[in-house]
C-alpha cells in the first residue's frame, strides 16, 4: 500500500467514524476542496466550516470503497449511504429521508503527507429525486 493510499484510506475511515478532527488532521492548511456544485473552498478553516454544516444536515457512511493511488494522487469510488437530517438552505425540506448515491473523488497529497486537494463528484439530480424533490 502506498503512503498516498494509506493517507486517503485513513481520511475516509475518519469520515465513516464521524471524526471530523481526524479528518482535519489529514488535510493541509491550504486545502482546495472542489465540489461539483458550488465554488471551491480554499483553506482548512473553510473545510472545517463545511464539515460542521454537513454534520448538522446529513449523516453519511461510505461503503463499497475502492481507492486507487499513484504517486501523490488518488481516486476513490464509493457509495454514499445517508440520512437527510436538517434542511439545507436552497434544498428540499429534510424529514429524515434516506438516500444511496454513487460518488467519486480525486485527491492529491503534498510532500508533508497531507491532503492538499479533494474534488468530489456525485449526481445532485439523483439525490434530489431520492429525497423527494
Amino acid at each position: 500500500m502506498t503512503a498516498t493510499r494509506e493517507i486517503v484510506a485513513a481520511y475516509y475511515a475518519a469520515f465513516n467514524a464521524g471524526d471530523t478532527g481526524a479528518m482535519l488532521a489529514l488535510v493541509a492548511d491550504d486545502l482546495r476542496h472542489d465540489v461539483n456544485q458550488g465554488s471551491p473552498r480554499r483553506s482548512k478553516a473553510l473545510f472545517a466550516e463545511f464539515n460542521a454544516h454537513m454534520t448538522r444536515c446529513y449523516r453519511e457512511e461510505l461503503t463499497d470503497m475502492v481507492i486507487f493511488a499513484q504517486g501523490n494522487r488518488a481516486a476513490a469510488e464509493f457509495v454514499v449511504n445517508g440520512t437527510y437530517l436538517a434542511t439545507d438552505e436552497g434544498l428540499p425540506e429534510a424529514t429524515g429521508q434516506t438516500y444511496r448515491l454513487p460518488a467519486g473523488a480525486f485527491l492529491s497529497v503534498n510532500d508533508a503527507g497531507l491532503i492538499e486537494r479533494i474534488t468530489t463528484y456525485y449526481n445532485l439530480s439523483d439525490w434530489l429525486r431520492q429525497v423527494g424533490a
